[in-house]
């Protein structure tokens, strides 16, 4: 049964509180004004006193207004007909196409129990070497790209994108410039992914709420797809205008600070989000990889530090390239002695090598002279950057091994390597 209110007893920002009862958290309302109707969304319970978020903003509304109660939270369409679709941060169509009000599912539901999920033992495959190789992507595993405002995060996404290995991408954006939204809906239909992709997308100039939704909405229609059996990529750009958000709407509620300003259970809501990721016993798979723009390049800064206790592993973007040492993929080892036996020879290796190199780099700098040794570190280092960690690279993960192997031949005799002669005598390429 739902419910009208005629007096709004409080207006802060875009929060307005009323005085309700038999009403859930999360539940969706509709404020009605003169000038036309907006949705709202209660954030917070005290008593018979319901704190709503307005999705338009409260410009307009004033205490006299009715707020009528859903008795519902918020839901989203899903099901085929999304495929192809660009949507806002409330599920609204951005591509001029019509609403969709068919399945509709509750977001913000709770993770997956963990019996109905089983261990990750299937690789993404991204054509970019420094996943593939070094920091393979795995099914259901949740991974935040750590990087610094204005290195190629969103570059970085879009071409995981168009050339992820999986059925279904659905793109989710917070907080983003309008450009950004152009960039990712242009290259989706410039390579063909745009067909098998769904697209949620906040920009800077939406209502805030908005940009708490996204995640909740994109997550919502992955597990939908997932439990019929489809691979599902998510991706998330940026989680930390997402956590802005969050502490936007703290202040607002007056709730107090935590670290840096930050609410107190801001580790909860990041976890609620990335814990949807799963492989379901008998089903498909939702695999999380979201973009954290770090302030002042700080990881230890609220927002990646309680990320990197919930995910595991993270790409660090650097200087415009996957950073070899700052990233890791904690369950690599799950797949990558399923793909070729040289994999874990390649990467083992060339890493070690590309280690050395950076050391052989800081005694150059510092005016050392370079031995014969130092010489063939410094022109592998050359090589690898050029070859290997550029994002312009595009490869299959076997043409990147190979490519792996002429590297190291190309400026190395085998016995300098350390690599095992069997794995030798197998895969050394035979050039003059």
């Amino acid at each position: 049964m739902q419910k009208f209110y005629s007096h709004i007893s409080q207006i802060v920002g875009d929060v307005i509180t009323v005085e309700a009862e038999h009403v859930g958290n999360g539940e969706l309302a509709q404020v009605t004004t003169r000038r036309g109707t907006s949705l709202a969304q209660v954030i917070r319970l005290d008593g018979n006193r319901v704190f709503l978020q307005v999705f338009a903003g409260s410009r307009g509304i004033s205490t006299g207004d009715t707020v009528r109660f859903l008795g519902h939270p918020m839901q989203i369409a899903t099901g085929e007909n999304l495929l192809g679709r660009i949507f806002n941060g409330s599920g609204r169509p951005l591509d001029h196409g019509p609403d969709l009000t068919d399945n509709l599912a509750e977001i913000g539901g709770p993770p997956v129990n963990p019996v109905k999920r089983i261990i990750p033992n299937k690789m993404i495959r991204t054509g970019i070497p420094m996943i593939d190789v070094f920091n393979s992507l795995v099914e259901s595993q949740k991974l935040p790209v750590f990087s610094i405002a204005g290195e190629p995060y969103n570059e970085l996404l879009a071409r995981i994108a168009t050339q992820a290995e999986v059925d279904i991408i659905i793109l989710g954006g917070m907080g983003l410039k309008y450009d950004d939204y152009l960039f990712f809906r242009d290259t989706l239909e410039e390579h063909g992914a745009l067909s098998r992709s769904i697209v949620f997308m906040h920009t800077a100039a939406d209502p805030i709420v908005e940009c708490l939704l996204v995640p909740d909405i994109s997550l919502a229609v992955a597990e939908h797809f997932a439990l019929s059996g489809k691979r599902v990529l998510v991706l998330l750009t940026d989680m930390s205008n997402f956590c802005d958000a969050l502490k936007v709407i703290a202040i607002t509620m007056e709730q107090i600070p935590s670290n840096r300003g930050y609410p107190g259970d801001l580790y909860s809501q990041l976890a609620a989000r990335y814990e949807k990721a799963v492989d379901f016993e008998g089903a498909g798979s939702i695999t999380v990889l979201a973009a954290t723009t770090m302030p002042g390049d700080d990881v230890t800064h609220p927002i990646p530090d309680n990320t990197g206790y919930i995910t595991e592993g993270q790409f660090y973007l650097k200087n415009g390239v996957i950073e070899p040492f700052g990233s890791l993929s904690r369950l690599k080892q799950q797949v990558n002695a399923h793909t070729r036996d040289d994999h874990r020879t390649i990467m083992d290796t060339m890493i070690q090598l590309f280690a050395e190199y950076r050391e052989t780099r800081e005694k150059q700098a510092m005016g050392f002279q370079m031995s014969a040794w130092d010489r063939k570190l410094l022109k592998y280092g050359a090589l690898f950057e050029e070859r290997m960690m550029s994002l312009a690279v595009n490869i299959p993960l076997e043409a990147a091994l190979d490519l792996g192997w002429e590297i190291l031949h190309d400026c190395f005799t085998p016995e300098e390597t350390g690599i095992r002669r069997a794995i030798i005598e197998k895969y050394w390429p035979e050039k003059t």
